[in-house]
């Protein structure tokens, strides 16, 4: 029999009980500890045990974000509440009984620099109310915080480089041994996120430090490319230390938080200078370490994550949100060049897409090489182990200036949250497109409830893939033109 609703739900963690609320029939607890406060000397050391307490602790309140300087973007534009103490997730529920319930864990993203599970976008309402799931939302460290290989100051460092996923790992933990008091089922877990939260999903599926603590998964905009080799993550490491004057240890545990975000951002401008990167910024996972200890590619054609069925995506005109100013046909080369092609590339492209401009060829370019392109090599990586791969693509255009099919915006249409603050601006004036977001809503739902999908998986004769748009439909072989420019590419 369900548990009767109460206005303060109470719920006994393994660390103590927590007090929620009821909100829109279903009940919300925020701001619950996952691990220790990483600050004074766990700075910049791997998540530990969070402490457990005695009395019944609020967790009706969103915890802070981990420290950020806000980039202005379509989904945090209310200011960001955020603390070096930041690793907190929060649980929403359709109610607190013993059944055993799917689960989705949403990892957020932002590039590794900015972002928080409390973003109204990323509300599980509608999940839990339509599809009884239990919906976990996370903080994890970010930036330098995150992300500086600080690995030369002996082993309490050696997770540096890639402690922002270990907090990933450490909340999965958490939800393998608490969501059944929040009737979650442990042995049902999705994973997903956008952007670096899909970049994450991907590093968790081909790190076998993350097997068994989770059972699907969904990278949306984000795939297995965006990853630091250890040289590389060390070179990072060296250009912050320089803009933050602080070569020791010591240095590095007094200084001030803003003076790490500041140095950060400097350090980001003169590594994306250098060109070191490829299309991958500083402050990203770096490998060689526990948790990625060779490339995400070569461990997921190895048979890492095999098991876990996918559905990965890509939006139709990601790079819209980032070329916002016209591009000469110099800049244009310059692009190309940068990928790592040439005049070859272009041409291809005005193939594929004729009577295209410079802007418009510039847009696909980056979108494929950052997105599209490794969305499919994860999936044909994946087919030597004949893992369930499902592909889509959003379509749906804003009606916002030019971002059409732009990055982050199948969000809402994903969550059911279109009513949600900013979506309106994002996605432009007119009606609603409620019946897309109901059919993208019930497919992730149907997912992460192990159902099957209404389209066949990924395989290198079809190539089957679901394009969302006002009418949905199934592109078969729709990229191979794509695929062969960027054949002996990346």
């Amino acid at each position: 029999m369900p548990t009767p609703k109460s206005s303060s739900p109470i719920v006994q963690t393994m660390a103590g009980a927590v007090l929620g609320r009821e909100k829109n029939g279903v009940f919300q607890f925020n701001g619950i500890p996952y691990a220790a406060a990483p600050i004074g000397p766990l700075r910049f050391q791997r998540a530990m045990p969070v402490q457990p307490w005695q009395d019944i602790r609020d967790a009706t309140r969103f915890g802070p974000a981990a420290p950020q300087i806000p980039s202005g973007g379509m989904t945090d534009s209310v200011p960001v509440r955020w603390d070096e103490d930041c690793l907190f997730l929060n649980v929403c529920t359709p109610n607190i009984d013993s059944l055993k319930r799917p689960v989705l864990v949403w990892i957020h993203g932002g590039a590794y620099r900015t972002g928080q599970g409390a973003i109204p976008w990323y509300n599980g309402s509608s999940f839990a109310s339509n599809g009884n799931i239990v919906v976990v939302s996370i903080n994890y460290r970010l930036g330098a915080l995150g992300f500086t290989d600080l690995s030369e100051f002996g082993a309490d460092y050696a997770t540096s480089g890639i402690n922002g996923i270990l907090d990933q790992i450490t909340a999965l933990e958490w939800v393998r041994d608490n969501i059944g008091f929040f009737g979650g089922d442990p042995d049902q877990v999705t994973i997903a996120g956008e952007s670096a939260g899909g970049f994450s999903v991907t590093t968790l599926l081909g790190s076998e430090r993350a097997q068994g603590l989770f059972h699907r998964a969904i990278p949306q905009s984000g795939a297995a490319h965006h990853t630091l080799p250890n040289t590389t993550g060390q070179q990072v490491t060296e250009l912050f230390k320089k803009e933050l004057n602080a070569n020791s240890l010591q240095q590095l545990q007094a200084a001030r938080v803003m003076d790490i975000l500041e140095a950060q951002d400097r350090a980001s401008m003169q590594f994306e200078k250098s060109g070191a990167g490829r299309g991958v910024q500083a402050f990203y996972p770096v490998e060689g370490n526990e948790v990625i200890p060779e490339t995400l590619l070569n461990a997921i054609k190895s048979g890492v994550g095999a098991p876990v069925p996918v559905l990965i995506g890509t939006n139709k005109d990601e790079a819209s949100l980032f070329i916002m100013n016209d591009v000469s046909a110099a800049q244009l080369e310059r692009q190309a060049e940068g990928l790592g092609g040439s005049q070859a590339l272009i041409d291809a492209y005005q193939d594929i897409y004729p009577g295209a401009t410079t802007t418009e060829i510039a847009i696909a370019l980056s979108t494929d090489f950052t997105f599209k392109i490794p969305a499919i090599r994860l999936a044909e990586a994946r087919l030597t182990f004949a893992a369930e791969t499902h592909l889509y693509q959003f379509d749906w255009e804003s009606r916002a200036g030019n971002l059409k099919a732009t990055h982050a915006l199948e969000i809402p249409f994903t969550f059911n949250t279109l009513n949600s603050p900013g979506v309106a601006f994002f996605i432009g004036e007119g009606s609603l497109p409620q019946e897309l977001a109901d059919n993208m809503h019930q497919t992730w739902t149907a997912f992460i409830r192990g159902e099957q999908l209404d389209w066949p998986g990924y395989d290198l004769e079809q190539r089957a893939t679901m394009h969302f748009d006002t009418q949905s439909h199934l592109v078969k072989n729709g990229e191979l033109a794509i695929l062969a420019a960027w054949q002996s590419l990346r």
